[in-house]
């Protein structure tokens, strides 16, 4: 009995040692391959990330990979402790190339001086601003960016199928604050700014387009005009249920903002001619949305246009506070008007509809 208990565990720890064995060639492998990849990263060209002010190494860590700019987040972090570079992080913009190891990664990141411009993009701002902002301040790829509007130079979801028109990316080159390094071309510009746009609109936004029975392209283009249209955080998803009402009644939308795109400039009332002018972007003249976005909306007018507010609201203006005045009819409406001593203008009156909502 004592030698059958013997041969038993003799073959127990076979077993045993065999497993191990197994365990440590894998493990090497794997190490192996974390190793390899962490000397020289992977990537098709280069990817540039925004590292928020504050941001420890398990956040930024969690925004490389996100990114794709790294594969193996325990390790980068790993090596992020040992090397001392914890809690040294700047932040900015940081451009992740390929063949760079994570090493290199991390120097990046404490690194003051990364020989980028800071350009701000606000919120509401057209192509053609967008490039004067990017001339004034001296990036050498701005001469190239007007160049590299071709829709077919990047390959993004929400870029497929997008409407024949002259601007095709009006809407998607996302307005934030960007670190931009001064080797960027004019098409790396372009594509950091979709890319932002990329990582904004997520899958919950691409369903909720399809629950309204929406294109991207056609929720951008509402929440470019809700952009341009009011300022006030409060009254974003009201205004974009104002213009929902408009469009599902059969109105024209009429937005000021729409012909003011067309003029290329910012009249504060209209002309009768100005309302006429033959253009798929002029809401006064053809029905249903523009041809395409006005602007570069922000998330917060996506998210009114994907969200609108419920309202039997037609029509609004503003107030002696600067805030608007929603009405539910034209009377009311011009009622609104004459209380805060406003001159009708051809924006907020919408006459060719007055007869439908008395």
């Amino acid at each position: 009995m004592a030698i059958k208990v013997k041969e038993t565990g003799f073959g127990v720890w076979k077993i045993v040692v065999a497993v191990i064995a197994v365990a440590v060639v894998l493990g090497c492998i794997g190490f192996a391959v974390v190793l390899s990849d962490r000397n020289g990263v992977d990537i098709d060209g280069s990817i540039s990330v925004e590292i928020p002010e504050g941001s420890g190494s398990s956040a930024v860590a969690q925004i490389l990979e996100d990114n794709g700019a790294i594969k193996y987040p325990t390790v980068f972090k790993l090596e992020s402790r040992l090397g001392g570079y914890d809690g040294q992080y700047q932040p900015g913009m940081i451009t992740v190339s390929d063949g760079m190891s994570y090493g290199d990664i991390l120097n990046a990141l404490v690194t003051s001086d990364r020989d980028t411009v800071k350009v701000v993009i606000p919120e509401g701002y057209e192509i053609t601003q967008i490039a004067t902002a990017l001339h004034d301040a001296g990036l050498p790829g701005a001469d190239e960016f007007m160049d590299a509007l071709d829709p077919s130079l990047y390959n993004y979801r929400f870029l497929e199928n997008l409407p024949d028109r002259e601007v095709k990316l009006e809407g998607y080159l996302f307005p934030a604050t960007y670190e931009i390094p001064v080797t960027y071309t004019g098409q790396e510009i372009v594509d950091l700014m979709l890319k932002t746009f990329d990582n904004m609109f997520t899958e919950e936004y691409y369903n909720r387009a399809s629950e309204l029975g929406m294109t991207v392209d056609e929720i951008v283009t509402m929440a470019s005009i809700v952009e341009r249209e009011t300022n006030s955080d409060s009254e974003r998803a009201k205004v974009a249920g104002v213009f929902y009402n408009r469009k599902n009644s059969g109105m024209k939308l009429q937005s000021c903002a729409t012909v003011q795109y067309v003029l290329g400039e910012r009249k504060p009332v209209l002309s009768i001619a100005d309302t006429q002018i033959d253009s798929p972007y002029n809401t006064y003249v053809y029905a249903g949305l523009p041809i395409g976005p006005i602007c570069n909306p922000g998330e917060e007018c996506i998210k009114a246009a994907l969200y609108p507010e419920e309202t039997d609201a037609y029509y609004f203006c503003l107030s002696k506070s600067g805030e608007h005045i929603f009405s539910r009819t034209y009377e009311e409406h011009v009622a609104a008007m004459e209380s805060n001593d406003l001159t009708m203008n051809v924006d907020s009156s919408a006459l060719e509809n007055e007869d439908s909502m008395k």
